[in-house]
């Protein structure tokens, strides 16, 4: 399974993001995490980070990752849109409400067949 994160701003959020999802127990031992870098434009110094791509496949947690999402999101000082991609499915975690966070844990569910559809509190 693949997911792709977003984060606008992206480039320091994004790599701040990356080392959040790190410190996760849970999200270590069940996920691999790449930074997708855009090649620098002419003018550019470095690459830009446009994308954290989670690849998983047992022992996945929807509704952890999705907390682990929100409770990152709630530390930023800045306010910024988070879009979470699954297959051509796409949501966007912008207020870390409970039905924001039920719809993303729904959308990482979508194609395994998971049945658990309880609060993802």
């Amino acid at each position: 399974m693949r997911v792709e994160v977003r984060v606008e701003p992206s480039n320091d959020e994004l790599r701040s993001l990356l080392a959040w999802l790190r410190q996760d127990p849970d999200i270590r031992r069940t996920a691999t995490l790449e930074m997708r870098e855009q090649p620098p434009r002419k003018g550019e110094m470095g690459a830009v980070a446009d994308v954290l791509q989670l690849i998983t496949e047992n022992g996945w947690n929807a509704a952890n990752f999705t907390l682990t999402l929100a409770a990152w999101k709630q530390t930023r000082p800045r306010a910024s849109r988070v879009t979470v991609r699954h297959n051509d499915l796409i949501d966007a975690l912008t207020d870390c409400s409970d039905e924001q966070i039920e719809r993303i844990t729904r959308l990482l569910r979508e194609d395994r067949g998971d049945d658990q559809r309880g609060s993802a509190s």
